[in-house]
């Protein structure tokens, strides 16, 4: 995961833009294969720098990873706080700028905390080893003499203490040592990590101070707005701009053709018209008076519900088969009891963060600089070297505070957009996304349905499993036909089923793309644990046992499986929160008439959820009263910030599972806005009630995406237990039911 140079006095350089009188430790950090890599420069090698510390105490931290609400800065930081044995009152955090030097710092896929809490640590406890060796000579003890405790060094034998600030010149002099000669704490010496700590920007969030994408202002910036083809990958054919000139503050207009990204990571631009102006308003009011005609293209006549339709007749029929079959499924259902079909269904969904896409880019000669809240910023520093031809090393990505992201701002198509126009009228400009942009331009989680026939046997038992599924790949958004679902898509809750199955078959059919597929916060895992949950609540139903029982009971034998990555899966931890959950939600208690209570489970991004719901329905409406969700993802490192996550969760699964759908048109998104693209609103918020497993000693896993895929089949499940009334198909609004 990381190793620790060992580098003379010359290596600690002061971080430019920091304040002096300083030192600096550098770590290197690999992790998810981008490595660190040292800068060379003429004053010497400089190693990735994360840590400086100042001669009054202050220590400013790295944060090489996206904040977007998460708390990730706050949560890093503390892990290297914590083994520093620093004064939480004198942290503080500077956000890195995309580099390759900070290692991967593309944030997505929960596994931020998971991939870097290690290497954090063993920063911190590098910093604290250099502080004490230096306050060992001074006092010219043994080390071992000396230990490190709240900002200070003290000398055991006399109790004398140092503080940090005035050990840095000694300090700078000290050698890192070999990393085999750090040690970590113990996890009962944690003092930040595993507790519940504030965020180091939460001044900032609650007096409005933070400065997000959208804020960011530069000297004589312009302001853009683009309208693009109501068509994916549609073009412009013509288009009048008379009255959009007449808008006062519009100062040009011009068109913008697409950019179309080679077989591989990036994403290009869609194209379109532009309109400049001096600030934002004008720009949003030139674009609504601009008169085009749009070439529509291939995707003219798609309709979303004709390929709902023809999804679910494909997956109602033999699909290519996936690996992992066991036994036979065709022999389980000849000799069952009861037999068991259903087809269920997840429309197209937007990430709707409240921040709107934007950037802001000054294109000057060969230097490109970038002011834009996005989730990937080396991705987007390669993607404008390609498009543009500038060397890498000339182009700076700043990353201010996300509103939000989902999966979103890991494309970066709008920062591709500020800097091709600021190229073309030679200025600063910012580029704003409307909502309405957002939600018809965006990269969307796939539609899907899936087909699932199951067997029971005579004594009441789950004999056999057939789930053939079909949804769009996000490959194709970067490799054209690419028409089925990959290998690493179906191993998000497909192939790595956890259930001890003895006769088991998984398929796949075609599904071709015709809008741009792109990553949303659980990606397909929304999918299979939609279908699976469900489906195991009607087996439930058909073999009249208990669903938490037959959960149970499906899980099996207590096991452990090993994979390719250092997280095995533990059916005694998934059952564990399983049951604890149960017992927070009185599972098995009389409900009044018109409630009921469903359960979800779901293993993702290498972490163990289980979420029980209460309904109540009155005249076929759904109210969500309560969600009970139980996490067990190893080390917590911030509790409170685990706690928000999860709550959060559950009212993006909530907003799913009752108003998320994207539908087109001959071609057109449907949507515009938050009056028909809804969210849960503050009236409807449920009681929700989180429960962390203790894990300590295990490693970390994944939390801002494994709360959301158990949500909607457990509202759906509840929705049975208080109606009898099964929903296959998502969202209920669709259904009348909200």
């Amino acid at each position: 995961m990381s190793s620790i140079q060992k580098i003379d006095r010359r290596d600690f350089v002061k971080l430019f833009g920091l304040a002096s009188g300083g030192i600096i430790l550098g770590c290197s950090v690999a992790s998810d294969s981008k490595g660190f890599i040292p800068i060379e420069s003429k004053k010497g090698f400089h190693p990735n720098l994360f840590v400086h510390l100042e001669e009054n105490g202050n220590v400013t931290l790295i944060a090489s990873r996206s904040e977007m609400g998460q708390g990730i800065r706050t949560s890093l930081a503390s892990a290297i706080a914590d083994e520093l044995e620093a004064d939480w009152q004198y942290v503080s955090v500077v956000q890195a700028i995309g580099h390759e030097k900070y290692g991967n710092q593309n944030t997505d896929g929960s596994r931020s905390v998971r991939t870097r809490l290690e290497p954090m640590r063993k920063m911190g406890a590098t910093a604290k080893i250099m502080l004490i060796t230096a306050a060992a000579k001074k006092w010219n003890v043994a080390e071992v003499a000396c230990k490190a405790e709240n900002h200070f060094v003290i000398n055991k034998n006399t109790n004398e203490q140092i503080f940090f600030g005035d050990l840095v010149a000694d300090a700078a002099k000290v050698a890192i040592p070999k990393e085999e000669t750090v040690q970590l704490k113990k996890v009962e010496d944690f003092k930040f990590i595993g507790k519940t700590l504030k965020s180091v920007d939460l001044k900032d969030f609650t007096h409005g101070t933070a400065t997000y994408g959208i804020d960011v202002r530069i000297p004589n910036m312009k302001f853009a707005a683009i309208a693009r083809s109501p068509v994916t990958f549609g073009s412009v054919k013509s288009f009048t701009k008379n009255n959009a000139e007449k808008v006062a503050g519009v100062e040009a207009i011009f068109e913008m053709p697409r950019l179309i990204p080679p077989t591989g990571k990036f994403f290009g631009m869609l194209g379109g018209v532009a309109v400049i102006a001096n600030n934002t308003w004008a720009a949003f009011q030139g674009k609504l008076d601009l008169d085009i005609e749009w070439e529509k293209g291939a995707n003219e006549n798609f309709d979303s519900e004709e390929f709902k339709k023809i999804l679910t007749k494909r997956v109602q029929k033999t699909g290519k088969l996936v690996p992992g079959v066991r036994g036979n499924v065709n022999t389980a259902f000849d000799t069952a009891a009861k037999t068991i079909e259903a087809t269920y269904h997840v429309p197209f969904l937007a990430h709707a963060p409240m921040e709107v896409p934007n950037a802001t880019a000054w294109f000057q000669g060969d230097k490109i600089e970038v002011w834009a809240p996005v989730q990937d910023p080396q991705t987007a520093r390669s993607e404008l070297a390609h498009f543009f031809e500038v060397p890498i090393e000339n182009i700076t990505i700043n990353v201010p505070f996300l509103g939000g992201g989902f999966g979103r701002k890991s494309k970066s198509d709008f920062v591709v957009e500020a800097v091709a126009i600021s190229k073309k009228i030679k200025a600063p400009v910012q580029v704003v996304w409307t909502r309405e942009d957002d939600i018809q331009h965006s990269f969307y989680h796939a539609t899907s349905a899936q087909y699932l026939k199951g067997s029971i046997d005579k004594e009441g038992n789950l004999s056999g499993w057939l789930q053939r599924v079909g949804f769009p790949s996000i490959v194709s958004s970067f490799k054209p036909l690419s028409d089925y679902a990959s290998g690493f898509e179906l191993n998000q809750g497909f192939t790595n089923n956890p259930y001890a199955i003895k006769n088991f078959r998984l398929e796949s059919v075609k599904a071709e793309a015709n809008l741009r597929i792109g990553w949303m916060r659980s990606v397909v895992h929304i999918h299979s644990a939609f279908g699976i949950n469900s489906f195991v609540d009607e087996l439930a139903f058909a073999a009249q046992k208990d669903p938490l029982q037959f959960h149970l009971d499906l899980l099996g034998e207590d096991r452990i499986i090993e994979g390719k990555s250092k997280f095995p899966f533990n059916s005694k931890r998934f059952k564990n929160v399983l049951t604890t959950t149960a017992k927070m939600a009185n599972w098995g208690e009389k409900l009044p008439e018109g409630h009921g209570l469903g359960i979800a489970i779901h293993y993702s991004f290498y972490s163990y959820v289980a979420t029980v719901v209460e309904v109540s329905v009155i005249e076929r409406k759904v109210k969500i009263e309560n969600i009970w969700t139980t996490i067990d993802c190893g080390l917590a490192l911030n509790k409170d910030n685990i706690t928000n996550q999860l709550e959060g969760a559950a009212i993006f699964g909530m907003s799913l599972a009752l108003f998320g759908k994207i539908s087109t048109k001959e071609g057109a998104i449907e949507q515009n806005n938050f009056f028909d693209y809804e969210m849960t609103r503050m009236k409807d918020a449920p009681k929700i009630h989180i429960h962390i497993v203790d894990a300590m000693h295990e490693p970390p896993t994944g939390v801002g995406e494994p709360g959301v895929p158990v949500i909607a089949p457990a509202i759906c499940n509840a929705i049975f237990n208080a109606t009898g009334e099964r929903v296959r198909s998502l969202p209920l609004m669709d259904l009348g039911m909200v």
